[in-house]
């Protein structure tokens, strides 16, 4: 038996006696993902469940990782969503490259490189994630898997024995309870924070509209002492990781509001490294607005249903794909041209991202008139030769495949060196003709969608991120 499985081989040993114990439910998922990490020689490994929407995978508990990154980067991590809740084993070599990762940044701040997720699943129910996390780039064997299925498996089992444990507590001993009496089995592991105010819970919601990390009161400050013990303590109500800030939400009593002053003023004297703000409700959407989330106008923000993609996860994504681009024509000089209009953002900032010699050039086109087939016609063609040149196109968004099919067609005919397609969206739903997409900002769904250069009747092209406008207003 070598070193690995061995380890492996003692941690199962270890996870079975604790799945058996009286340890609270965060605790002993906790001890799984410390005994994983340690078994397979990983750099921490997390817990998470899905939350009650089965929108996202909510981090219940984790070994080796920051509370940060635990939570937002399964918050973050929809490429590998619906995978791992079809039951696939979701394996990433190196996150910080791999086109499918729309974060980075967020595991090269945590130093990550390699990801496995293994599904958790309950009578043939995916619930959650076992999720390993490597800070070196590594592959897995197919025993390190066996193992990491067998430790999740025990987790999920454990988990159901101790909710069934907390239900046989609440009922009545005699038997007179119905069926109808019985308290509904459900999970609290994975429950939102408990927010001590209205305005917390409020502002939570203005940041998960836009997308943004968050951490709900993630640290105490001691501010007084009494012979070396913390005397008094503040705990801010929010911490944003996205731009290093801790933020205090005020109410409008003036007690209340003077007293947090003071805590504040106190912390910035004795923590200057700290970077806090007290706010009140316009205080918080200005905020926002500085740091490019906030709304440009009330009326335009009401128009949106959510929000898919914030301004961050736009930026990192296209600074991305600039570098794969200048990768891939490093001894070339390609030529972009991009299709007026909705893809003047994406195409200022991807040129900002290539650093290699270019090129661009513009055209534009629009529809024949009460033609159903989506035929179209050039209204401003390139100025320049593309013959033996290597062209790029930008295109913002790509859905049925008929327009951009149309021009590269076109374009084909004048024989370039080669032609390829970089688009910002892809919504695969509405495809009828498969052209090849060779770089791919996000994959969206079949939905109508606005901002950083898309447009509904010529509006909400200024908007920094990418969102859905809400139904009623969706007359295409």
């Amino acid at each position: 038996m070598n070193g690995t499985s061995l380890r492996c081989y003692k941690a199962l040993k270890e996870v079975a006696e604790v799945a058996n114990s009286a340890l609270p439910p965060k605790k002993f998922l906790r001890s799984i993902a410390k005994s994983a990490t340690k078994a397979i020689n990983v750099d921490g490994c997390s817990v998470a469940l899905k939350n009650t929407t089965g929108e996202h995978l909510v981090s219940i508990s984790s070994y080796g990782l920051s509370d940060w990154y635990s939570r937002s980067s399964l918050l973050e991590q929809n490429h590998d969503l619906e995978q791992v809740m079809n039951g696939e084993v979701v394996f990433i070599p190196n996150a910080r490259q791999d086109p499918r990762f729309q974060n980075s940044e967020l595991v090269a701040r945590e130093g990550m490189v390699s990801i496995l997720s293994i599904p958790l699943t309950q009578r043939g129910e995916v619930i959650g994630a076992l999720n390993v996390h490597s800070r070196t780039q590594r592959e897995f064997s197919h025993a390190e898997r066996d193992f990491l299925f067998a430790v999740g498996n025990l987790a999920v089992i454990a988990s159901e024995n101790i909710k069934l444990h907390d239900l046989m507590q609440q009922i009545p001993c005699d038997n007179t309870a119905d069926d109808t009496a019985l308290p509904k089995l459900t999970s609290s592991l994975a429950s939102p924070p408990s927010f001590a105010h209205p305005s917390e819970k409020e502002f939570a919601r203005l940041l998960d509209f836009y997308r943004i990390e968050w951490l709900y009161e993630p640290r105490s400050f001691p501010l007084q002492w009494e012979k070396d013990q913390a005397e008094e303590m503040f705990t801010p109500d929010f911490y944003l990781p996205a731009v290093n800030i801790y933020l205090e939400i005020t109410t409008l009593k003036q007690k209340h509001q003077s007293d947090k002053n003071r805590k504040v003023r106190r912390l910035k004297k004795l923590y200057p490294e700290i970077n806090i703000k007290l706010l009140n409700k316009k205080d918080y959407i200005n905020i926002l607005a500085k740091y490019g989330y906030g709304p440009l106008g009330q009326t335009t923000v009401q128009d949106i249903d959510r929000i898919l993609f914030s301004e961050n996860q736009i930026q990192e994504r296209v600074r991305l794909l600039g570098e794969q681009i200048s990768k891939d024509y490093a001894n070339k000089q390609p030529l972009l041209i991009g299709i007026l209009k909705g893809m003047f953002c994406f195409m200022a900032d991807i040129t900002r991202h290539i650093t290699i010699p270019l090129s661009v050039d513009f055209m534009a086109i629009s529809r024949y008139a009460n033609d159903i087939s989506g035929a179209v016609r050039i209204t401003k063609d390139i100025e320049e030769n593309i013959t033996g040149k290597d062209i790029l196109m930008i295109e913002d968004i790509v859905d049925t495949g008929m327009t951009l099919n149309y021009v590269l067609n076109y374009l084909s005919t004048h024989n370039p060196s080669s032609l390829h397609v970089c688009t910002l969206l892809d919504k695969k739903a509405r495809r009828l003709i498969n052209v090849p997409l060779t770089y791919k900002g996000f994959e969206i769904p079949d939905e109508f969608v606005v901002g950083y250069g898309l447009d509904y009747q010529d509006k909400y092209r200024n908007l920094p991120f990418i969102g859905v406008l809400r139904p009623e207003l969706d007359k295409k």
